[in-house]
């Protein structure tokens, strides 16, 4: 059995990453976490979201005392398996949908479910012998669909615990139970039975009474809650598989003369490799032969590429966007950039703040008492001379009154609709816990490229000498630039369509690798590249054209200059322009309470430049891409409680760190996956958009969660007197479950700032 050690634990303790299985709320994690820290020297935090545990241990310790300790709490553990390292590759099969069995139950349940309501309520559609195909139907949902609500139940019990699937496991159960007797042994079951659906309280027998439309109501209910919550949690893994689809999977490696194709999982430290132009390179490594252009925006969320030459070192999973290149591997598997970026990823989710379920919290408590109140009420009962049936009839009515079926319906019923007028708005809210962190956010980081910015080239300014014609000169440079691939040319290309219009033809064309290009356009011979290329040339740059890169080059802006006919004409201003909307988002986020801060690789001079265009005071720049989660842990130790939003791999360990993840879902898959908020529109505005709603759907499932327990507290002395007859009970359940529907439907009425 193996274990990773981590650098932060001393020599003397060792740690170690289980998985957890079985547990069904968030006390389950505290309860794991609670055993494991019994064991002397041991510390554990167990995130339910993700269902691991860290775990950090004394050196010596045999791990397999832990995953017993986890197994006497009544939960399974296992390290797992295949490590990160050892991840299958792409193209295999995937492990089975565990919400799959959660689904069919929930189906089947709901469809069986559906007439026995029906029938229940409306006496006018209760035909001769009703209550026995109720009876009939109802069974497999009360035995089959809430079958894990009565095993949780069970290996609860056995530990000396109560959670809510206590609860729920006993009142299905007391209503089933109680139906099933007075169907068998009361009147319930004679031909042509009708409930009588009044609303009056009095002492009752209860024997002609059924009340199978909440036993399988409740189920049906509290199975969708459990559905719609998995869902969201399988996709806590998303982000690492993402991560490791980036990288090639295959390279061309060269061995005994020549090129060989093989798996990059069989490339070994010092093999030599090609990558040709349009490949992902395969490892990181140095380059032994050749010069390009490294688009490296997949992994560095930056705009413009790398160019490279021999010498220098590159990235696994970045793109050759130029020439010809012969690498030599210097790392490979779990050593690699894009590995240890999957690790930071993983680390940042497991370390996560546990997010209490509300509901979980209050049923710590509230599900021990309603159990305590049941039992008191039997034997009061019983104790005063009321007759078995009666004594029976109050505590079923105790259990089915505080059965939790708004409860159960409180968070998803809301976080639906919530969630459905987000998705409308271009907003994707990942699941409840992240609710809870919006109303809490108090600094927002700001990620520049494709964030903040366009995360694209712009040609955005022309300086010509006296006497030249600007768009001419444009169209020229244009023109020459549209035969090269080189993001910078296509900017400059593109710009030139937009402001000279039609471009001339190319007569000839050559790209000078990291220089820039030339070529003869209408008769003109045309040079358009960095300074040198022009010193080869002999061509002299005028100090007016010198001084205008010059001021470009200290806002961070790329410029290149363009001589025609071996006379230098102009400078192009070049550089990733900020989104239309960004300054109103900021003005948007602050008047939410928020700090915003801007966060870039960039260098001082770019970072000044656009948070100076977007109305940002504060700037955190040339950060490395596995140095942003340290910013945002630094922000966070001081006292600041952090949403992030980006849109590059480079963020995604930051988007999981944060409190608060908020993705742009024009970027990459990682860093959607890793966050707890997408916004499609790729609009900063819709941040602003998203925290209002989350605040706002919390805000409903909150006041749900209070109406729930408030229509429970106020009806349980009635059950428990005696004064509440089962069925009213249940219709009274029904009718909670009715208000909290209605009250998150409300959310749909939701607006976006600008419209208000």
């Amino acid at each position: 059995m193996s274990t990773d050690a981590d650098p932060s634990t001393t020599s003397s303790e060792q740690q170690v990453e289980l998985a957890i299985s079985g547990m069904t709320c968030a006390s389950c994690a505290s309860r794991v976490e609670k055993k494991l820290g019994k064991l002397d020297g041991v510390t554990a935090t167990v995130n339910y979201a993700t269902e691991k545990a860290k775990v950090t241990y004394p050196d010596g310790m045999d791990p397999q005392q832990l995953l017993d300790q986890v197994e006497t709490a009544g939960y399974t553990a296992a390290l797992p398996q295949p490590t990160r390292a050892e991840v299958p590759p792409a193209g295999t099969d995937e492990p089975e949908d565990p919400t799959r069995s959660l689904r069919q139950r929930l189906t089947v349940s709901a469809v069986l479910s559906v007439p026995v309501i029906v029938l229940a309520m409306v006496p006018a559609w209760q035909f001769t012998y009703w209550q026995w195909i109720s009876l009939t139907l109802a069974a497999p949902v009360v035995v089959w669909g809430a079958w894990p609500f009565h095993r949780a139940t069970w290996t609860n019990l056995r530990h000396g615990t109560v959670t809510m699937d206590t609860l729920i496991s006993m009142g299905t159960l007391a209503a089933f139970g109680w139906s099933l007797y007075a169907l068998l042994f009361g009147t319930a079951g004679v031909p042509g039975m009708t409930h009588a659906f009044e609303l009056s309280i009095e002492r009752t027998s209860g024997t002609g009474s059924i009340y199978l439309e909440v036993a399988a109501g409740v189920t049906t209910f509290i199975l969708a809650g459990r559905y719609f919550e998995a869902r969201s949690k399988r996709r806590s893994g998303a982000a690492l598989r993402a991560l490791l689809e980036l990288g090639a999977k295959d390279v061309a490696v060269l061995r005994d003369g020549g090129e060989q194709r093989i798996p990059t999982e069989q490339l070994r430290v010092d093999d030599l490799f090609v990558v040709r132009p349009g490949e992902k390179i395969a490892t990181d490594g140095v380059v032994e032969e050749g010069s390009s252009a490294v688009d490296t925006g997949m992994l560095t969320g930056e705009s413009v590429p790398v160019e490279v030459q021999q010498g220098d070192t590159v990235v696994g999973a970045t793109v050759n966007a130029g020439g010809r290149l012969v690498v030599r591997a210097t790392r490979v598997g779990s050593d690699t950039q894009l590995a240890r970026m999957a690790k930071l990823v993983e680390d940042a989710q497991t370390g996560k703040a546990r997010v209490q379920r509300l509901a979980d919290r209050i049923s710590a408590v509230f599900v021990p008492v309603v159990i305590a109140l049941a039992l008191a009420t039997l034997v009061f009962w019983l104790t005063t001379g009321a007759t078995a049936t009666m004594a029976f009839t109050a505590t079923v009515a105790v259990l089915i009154i505080a059965c939790p079926c708004a409860l159960g319906l409180a968070t998803p019923t809301a976080l639906l609709v919530g969630t459905g007028r987000g998705a409308q708005m271009g907003i994707l809210i990942k699941g409840p816990e992240v609710l809870e962190s919006t109303r809490r956010i108090d600094t927002v980081v700001l990620d520049k490229t494709g964030t903040v910015t366009t995360g694209r080239m712009d040609l955005v300014d022309v300086h010509v000498i006296e006497e030249t014609d600007e768009a001419r000169t444009l169209a020229l440079a244009g023109a020459l630039e549209s035969g090269s691939e080189h993001p910078i040319a296509q900017a400059i290309a593109r710009g030139a369509r937009e402001r000279a219009g039609t471009l001339p033809a190319i007569e000839e064309f050559t790209t000078i690798e990291g220089l820039g290009v030339q070529g003869i356009v209408d008769g003109h011979a045309v040079l358009v590249g960095r300074t040198k290329l022009l010193e080869q040339w002999g061509v002299r740059v005028p100090e007016e054209l010198e001084t205008a890169k010059l001021a470009a080059e200290r806002q961070g802006s790329t410029a290149v200059v363009v001589a025609c006919n071996g006379q230098a004409h102009a400078v192009l201003t070049i550089a990733d322009t900020i989104k239309p909307t960004s300054p109103e988002a900021v003005r948007g986020l602050r008047d939410l309470g928020l700090r915003p801060i801007l966060l870039t690789g960039d260098n001082e001079a770019v970072a000044h430049t656009i948070a100076t265009q977007v109305g940002i005071d504060e700037i955190i720049a040339e950060v490395l891409p596995q140095d942003k989660v340290t910013v945002v842990t630094r922000l966070q130790s001081e006292g600041g409680v952090v949403a992030m939003v980006g849109d590059g791999i480079n963020d995604a360990a930051a988007l999981a760190r944060a409190d608060l993840g908020l993705a742009m879902g024009t970027g990459t898959d990682v860093a959607i996956e890793a966050g707890d908020l997408t916004l499609v529109r790729g609009d900063l505005r819709a941040a602003v958009d998203a925290l209002r709603l989350s605040r706002r759907t919390l805000g409903t499932i909150k006041g749900n969660l209070f109406w729930a327990f408030a229509y429970n507290i106020a009806a349980l002395p009635l059950a428990a007197a005696g004064l509440l007859n089962p069925m009213i009970a249940g219709a009274a359940m029904a009718f909670s479950s009715v208000f909290v529907v209605s009250n998150s439907l409300r959310l749909r009425g939701f607006r976006t700032a600008s419209t208000q």
